[in-house]
Order: C-alpha cells, then structure tokens, then sequence
C-alpha cells in the first residue's frame, strides 16, 4: 500500500480547475491538506467542490502545514518567490509553466531545488499528451528531419509566446535535442503583447524546426507536424495523430477513450503529469519535466524572443 502523499496547492485560479484539482482527486493515495489563495472567494469555491484540509488566507499560514509537496499554480509573475521559499522548507515542488519570467529567477528555482535535494518539476504538459507521446515513440530510435510546430488562437497576452508557444519549442526539444542556431521574427504594435512570433531551429542531432505562434488567428489551433525517416507524423492537438509510411497510415482518435468520454485534461496530458509528479515524490525519481530540463527550454525560449526582437527572459517587462 502506497503511503498518503500530503499535497498543498498555492494559487486556486483557471487552470487548477481545469488541470490539478480534478486530478489530485482521482489520486487515492494524494490528500489535499492545505490551500492558499489571496482571494476568499476562490477558496470558498475549491473547498465546495474538493476536500482540503487547511484554506490559508496568508502564505505563511500555508508553510506552517505539515505537506509533503506543493504546486504552484499562480501567475508566472510570482512564481519564483512561492517555489523557492517551498523548496527551501524541504518541499518537493510542481511548478506551472513558465517557471519564471528571467533566467536568473528560473536558475534561482533549479539551483534552490538542487541545493535542498528536493524535486522541481515544470508544468510542460504537452510531453504527457498521448497525441504527442505517440509522437515521441514513433521517433524513438531517431530524430525527425524537420518539425512544424504551431500554436495559435486569437487574442494577444501579456507575454503572449512565452506563455503558450513554449510548449511547442518545449516538444522540438523532446524530440530533435538542442538547439545550435535560431532565426526568429515577430510582428507587433506592442512587444509585451506581441501578433506572431515565428522561428526557425537548428538542432545538434541535424533536425530544424519551424515555430508559428500567431495571436490574430480565427480560432485556437495547436498543430504539430514531424518528418523523417520515411515516416511522417501529424497531431491536431488535441484530439488526434496519424502516423504515415510509405505502405499505410494509422490514424489514432482520443474521443473513443473512456467509452466517448475523453475528457480534456486527459488529452491535454494534464492528468498524467499529475500523476507524474506524485509518482516521482513516492520513488524519489528525477520528472520527465524537470526543472533542470525545463530551463533548457527556457534558454532556447528567451534565445527565439531575443531574435524575434521581442523582450528576453534576461528582463523581467514592465510587471
């Protein structure tokens, strides 16, 4: 029988409703034993739906509750301040992307987590989708010879690349490994709340990819397109990929899961990476998403930003 892992979660907005909280609960062996929000309102709604032992309206209130681990589900804007004061209580940590606006706030995270000898674990979910999973296997003895990755919807953000299209130079680095040389451009009448970014990557096992990121689409798409090796790979995220050779083509649907009720935190990989993150806490093993890894993808991430003439992750922006 595995030992009740005790879970707290800081920051009860959109997406600990659509990701983290559904998930803890279908995990028997995870008890929620504490909450912080800075709102009431948002503590009164995850406690009428879930069971949590402890609603902290301070987060020195929260750090006093005996826990096992912690996700961090805030802002990106405050991430840093939550992880590190977690990890140095001795807490493994399950942070959401990004993990910081800087590179020196990220470092700060990954070098707290090693210094404590705890787990820092990022919130890059896609790796977890059974879409691009299956992407991953396909390509496992090898490395495709160009990747299309494209992650686009309609209405700009704050920081508008950083925040989504990460996921998407997150994948090219799973599957084609680092990047040697970045092109970039973007397109914008404000910076911080950039129209398009795109980019084009060179990788050191020989494979490109090309990143889209477009902020005035029509509709949300999230496309991804592998090729090599005779074989080509295509999701349209979330819902399907189909895998092509030169005899057959197998397409793989996620709706006919759970009897036609997939529901999306599972096609997204939300569930798994939850799953993932309390696993790792029990066995003591390094996350596939690691914090170390993540910041990887950071580094490339702030090296297409600079590029595309858009603010780096060498400076924070105007919040």
């Amino acid at each position: 029988m595995k030992r009740t892992i005790r879970v707290g979660v800081v920051g009860l907005g959109k997406i600990a409703h659509i990701a983290e909280l559904p998930a803890l609960s279908e995990i028997p062996e995870a008890k929620i034993v504490a909450a912080y929000s800075r709102t009431e309102e948002s503590l009164k709604r995850a406690a009428a739906k879930y069971e949590i032992g402890s609603l902290c309206s301070s987060f020195e209130e929260f750090l006093g509750i005996d826990m096992d681990c912690a996700f961090v589900l805030t802002p990106k804007t405050d991430h840093r301040d939550y992880v590190v004061s977690l990890l140095r209580k001795g807490l493994d940590v399950f942070c959401e992307k990004p993990l910081a606006l800087t590179l020196r706030d990220s470092k700060e995270m990954v070098d707290a987590a090693r210094a404590a000898g705890r787990i820092l674990m990022a919130g890059f979910n896609r790796r977890y989708a059974p879409v691009y999973a299956k992407v991953k296997e396909t390509y496992a003895s090898g490395t495709p010879d160009v990747v299309i990755a494209e992650k686009s919807r309609n209405g700009s953000e704050y920081r508008a690349t950083l925040e989504n299209a990460i996921h998407m130079v997150d994948l090219m680095r799973w599957y084609c490994g680092e990047a040697v040389e970045v092109q970039a451009r973007s397109k914008y009448s404000d910076p911080e709340k950039e129209d398009l970014a795109t980019a084009q990557i060179k990788f050191d096992r020989g494979g490109v990819g090309i990143l889209v990121a477009c902020r005035t689409a029509g509709q949300w798409t999230e496309r991804l397109e592998a090729y090599g090796g005779g074989i080509s790979a295509i999701v349209d995220a979330p819902d399907s990929v189909s895998i092509v050779d030169r005899e057959s083509e197998v397409r793989t649907s996620m709706t006919p899961r759970a009897l036609g009720w997939a529901r999306v935190e599972d096609k997204m990989g939300f569930t798994q990476e939850v799953r993932h993150f309390i696993d790792c806490v029990e066995s003591r093993a390094s996350p596939l998403t690691s914090g170390e890894d993540a910041y990887k993808t950071h580094l490339l991430m702030h090296e297409i930003l600079s590029k595309a003439g858009l603010p780096g992750l060498d400076e924070g922006g105007s919040r």
